[in-house]
């Protein structure tokens, strides 16, 4: 595998603008024990800068309010202060620190705020290489995905079945399909 450098070389130095609309932030968490629940947000936005020295940082919002599962009244729960609390914290963030290869893909780290708290994370990264785009300019791709505890970030609701377990688990998996625009 090449050196996490081989990726800022293959991408150009500058600045690439996430793509929303050919972009998607999705999440899927286990539901009744038994089934995945899955969702995405909406609006987000971010950058990928890549130095002069070929070291690439990201920096990324997502507006937690769009949370869509296709089920408003799901919708309306998650952005309460049970789970999101979106009126005191609109917005989570992410700032990476590194970026590492490891074996056929790469790890992104960086700084994950949710609900106001910040832990560190590592995304398991794919580079999917770079294309001339349709006359905007050029395009890169890529997929990222990490596991979380939501818990870790203060979403720590309870909701116990009868049976055992839980209505909602703890792990949540977010998957990022990242299309990125090279600016000007």
């Amino acid at each position: 595998m090449t050196s996490p450098v081989s990726v800022a070389t293959a991408l150009p130095t500058g600045t690439w603008a996430i793509d929303p609309v050919h972009s998607s932030v999705g999440f899927s968490v286990r539901h009744l024990m038994v089934s995945k629940v899955r969702g995405e947000f909406d609006t987000f936005s971010g950058a990928i800068t890549v130095a002069e020295d070929g070291t690439p940082s990201v920096t990324a919002e997502i507006a937690v309010d769009s949370v869509n599962t296709r089920n408003e009244q799901r919708d309306a729960h998650l952005r309460a202060a049970d789970f999101f609390d979106v009126e005191n914290h609109p917005v989570a963030t992410f700032a990476s620190t590194a970026v590492r290869a490891d074996g056929d893909h790469y790890v992104l780290d960086g700084d994950f705020t949710l609900k106001g708290v910040t832990k560190p994370i590592s995304l398991t990264l794919e580079f999917n290489g770079v294309n001339p785009g349709m006359g905007h300019g050029e395009v890169a791709g890529f997929e990222a995905s990490v596991v979380l505890n939501r818990k870790d970030f203060g979403i720590d609701i309870d909701m116990p079945l009868e049976t055992g377990g839980a209505v909602v688990g703890d792990k949540v998996t977010i998957t990022l399909e990242i299309e990125a625009l090279k600016q000007a």
